[in-house]
């Protein structure tokens, strides 16, 4: 099966109405390779104003959402009110929101669930920190945080979730984890998926890498067969986010 490339842009806490509109021209001015998924994921108060101005031919995602359709959860957002706004996907269990918000595994999954069932589809989260890289605990953190979606999801469900690994010792670091490094994961997850899931969602899910990718890292670690896309942090605020759109192509 051809999994088809997948290139999302966490833009984090950064941006602004004039910094957006300069980003948003350079994307907008770039050409998207056939064959390629890009979402550009901005903070939640300019998910209106960056959905309109760009280009449809981007997808554009939220960096969090709950796993309730309304209420008296202040500061939240529903997944209702990203599909309003044609808001298609959103980012659930990154290292950031599980560090510092301590987010669980197993409210990761509650929230990946909900999100899918009312429409938004996931770019699901996971990896390791350096101590675990060290220990060599990598494949158990990894399938520790998997498990609890695993067990959430319908096989039918995982149609509708791309699984970013990034390795947190890695994300905004400079370091980067090595295409063997990186392969050697996104192979143990797709094992791993086939063994728990299914071998049909095993083929079929996209595994995409993040870490400090940038336009000189992109071209090898998109060599890798089983890496079929990036997360991109700091790197999605530059126009070289251009040719990490394009490293496949």
């Amino acid at each position: 099966m051809s999994r088809q490339f997948f290139v999302g842009g966490n833009w984090k806490m950064n941006g602004s109405t004039a910094a957006n509109e300069a980003l948003i021209e350079t994307l907008n001015g770039a050409e998207v390779p056939e064959g390629v998924d890009v979402v550009v994921a901005p903070p939640a108060i300019y998910l209106e104003s960056v959905r309109k101005a760009l280009s449809p031919r981007i997808a554009v995602s939220a960096q969090n959402c709950y796993h309730a359709q309304s209420g008296a959860y202040t500061g939240e957002l529903a997944p209702a009110m990203l599909a309003d706004l044609g808001i298609t996907w959103t980012l659930q269990g990154h290292s950031e929101r599980r560090e510092y918000f301590h987010e669980s595994s197993e409210f990761v999954a509650k929230k990946t669930k909900f999100a899918i069932e009312h429409g938004v589809k996931v770019i699901a989260c996971i990896g390791e920190k350096l101590a675990e890289r060290e220990d060599g605990t990598t494949f158990d953190v990894c399938a520790a945080q998997l498990a609890p979606i695993a067990e959430a999801l319908s096989a039918e469900q995982w149609a509708d979730v791309v699984i970013a690994y990034e390795p947190v010792w890695a994300i905004g670091t400079g370091k980067v984890a090595t295409p063997d490094q990186a392969q050697e994961v996104h192979a143990y997850i797709r094992a791993w998926l086939a063994e728990n899931v299914s071998a049909e969602v095993a083929e079929a899910t996209r595994i995409i890498y993040g870490g400090s990718v940038n336009g000189k890292n992109c071209n090898e670690l998109a060599g890798q067969p089983d890496i079929d896309g990036f997360l991109v942090g700091g790197a999605s605020l530059k126009p070289e986010f251009i040719d990490i759109i394009s490293a496949r192509a």
